[in-house]
């Protein structure tokens, strides 16, 4: 977008020059742009968080490793001090215009955060677990976005939020009931990337829901949970594809939501095929399953491949992997290997022509607009 952003400006400058518009529209479409940029994380701002995370590390371990000679108010003192300077002073700095050094102070407080309560919960001895800790992390690292409006801090508790439900969903010995508060979170945290405009948070959270979705199903019943996924996502996938600007309006993906969509339908027909293909008398349904997946994917390029890149990498990934998965399921009940190799390349090579000749299409209108 930034590519874009600034060949557009040159062009309305152009288009000043040679007197195709006026002034007023020229200034109106600048700020246009400006309004609607979508503002990409620069290498410079990406250093900086890092260090950001590195210093923050460095503080706490500082801390932690000289715990026992420091005083136990002066322990609090520190860390508190730590916490108010990164938010105030990364806040001072982003007001003057240093928004990348401003945000990483602001990631070294919520890192400063997540210390201070491990290290206060050792020194007051305090009850409670990993989950535990994690939960009110992300809950002040969450409040801290909503205030500063930082985009940032709102994929930073998400983040956490991931944490949360790996500690919580792998911990088969401790576990009690499955994670699923972490769908509480989720709503919320998408409700905050609103707010804080992180269309990056949001891409995570639906990803993180799938991955919520697939802990599930290795708990539970695989045909209750992939099955409505994948009819879910294939809707989805069509009110996102023939609806786009309206969905992508109460959204803000970025016209990604179809990506989103097709990688939902091919996980829950995943799931589904895996589900069938250890019982010999699911072979039809397997075959069934497959076949809905490998139309599915053709009709995910046909409908929205030529909008987004992205989604044709992943409609290709996605055959690739059913094509492993038919051949590893097939193989075992096939006495005759060769004949499902030779049924593989002919589906591979009316594939490859089918996507040659889509690629050359879509590249067409181009081209067109480009000699026109």
């Amino acid at each position: 977008m930034a590519s874009y952003a600034s060949r557009a400006k040159s062009d309305i400058a152009r288009w000043l020059e040679a007197g195709l518009i006026d002034g007023p529209t020229a200034d109106a479409l600048r700020r246009d742009i400006e309004a609607n940029e979508r503002r990409s994380l620069s290498f410079g701002s990406i250093l900086a968080m890092m260090a950001a995370l590195l210093f923050g590390a460095a503080i706490l371990i500082f801390v932690a490793a000289n715990w026992e000679a420091i005083p136990r108010l002066a322990r609090v003192a520190a860390l508190f001090a730590i916490i108010l300077a990164g938010y105030v002073g990364g806040a001072l700095l982003k007001i003057r215009g240093h928004a990348a050094i401003g945000e990483a102070l602001w990631i070294i407080a919520a890192a400063a955060f997540g210390g201070s309560i491990a290290l206060i919960g050792q020194m007051y001895h305090l009850t409670g677990d990993e989950a535990s800790a994690l939960i009110t992390w992300g809950a002040g690292t969450a409040l801290a976005a909503v205030a500063l409006r930082s985009n940032p801090l709102t994929v930073a508790s998400v983040g956490i939020a991931d944490a949360w439900l790996f500690v919580k969903g792998f911990d088969y010995f401790k576990r009690t009931e499955f994670p699923h508060f972490f769908v509480v979170m989720a709503i919320v945290l998408f409700a905050i990337s609103s707010w804080t405009r992180s269309q990056a948070a949001r891409h995570l959270i639906i990803l993180s829901v799938l991955c919520y979705l697939v802990l599930f199903v290795i708990d539970y019943s695989t045909l209750q949970v992939a099955i409505p996924l994948a009819i879910v996502s294939a809707l989805l996938f069509a009110v996102a594809v023939f609806a786009a600007e309206p969905v992508d309006r109460i959204v803000q993906l970025g016209g990604r939501l179809p990506l989103h969509a097709l990688i939902g339908f091919l996980t829950g027909l995943a799931m589904l095929q895996m589900e069938l293909a250890g019982d010999a008398s699911y072979d039809s349904g397997f075959a069934i399953a497959s076949a809905i997946a490998l139309a599915g994917i053709v009709a995910a390029i046909m409908l929205g491949g030529r909008e987004s890149r992205g989604l044709r990498w992943v409609a290709y990934v996605g055959f690739a992997f059913e094509l492993a998965l038919i051949y590893v399921v097939m193989l075992r009940s096939m006495l005759d290997t060769a004949g499902f190799f030779l049924a593989a390349a002919v589906l591979l090579g009316i594939l490859a022509v089918v996507i040659i000749q889509i690629e050359k299409r879509m590249k067409a209108p181009r081209a067109e607009g480009v000699a026109a």
